[in-house]
């Protein structure tokens, strides 16, 4: 159960990362999604969706590292 569980943790993050990328490519092709008044600020929000849901991933892959000590020594936490 606690696998299922972290796996929807994970999608979530995953699809706004995904959304984030949808929006930018977007933005370079000029098509203005509806919630957005200029094709700037859609690029800003889907910068900010991308490097948000990347980085919770990065940070749920790390610490689940850090607990089964399998990263270098660089990346351990202050103990």
């Amino acid at each position: 159960m606690k696998r299922i569980i972290a796996l929807m943790i994970m999608l979530i993050p995953g699809f706004l990362a995904a959304l984030g990328i949808k929006l930018m490519r977007d933005m370079v092709f000029g098509r203005l999604q509806a919630p957005f008044p200029s094709l700037s600020l859609q690029f800003l929000a889907g910068l900010l969706f991308f490097i948000g849901g990347l980085w919770f991933v990065a940070g749920f892959i790390l610490h689940r590292d850090r607990k089964r000590n399998k990263v270098q020594s660089k990346f351990q936490g202050k103990n």
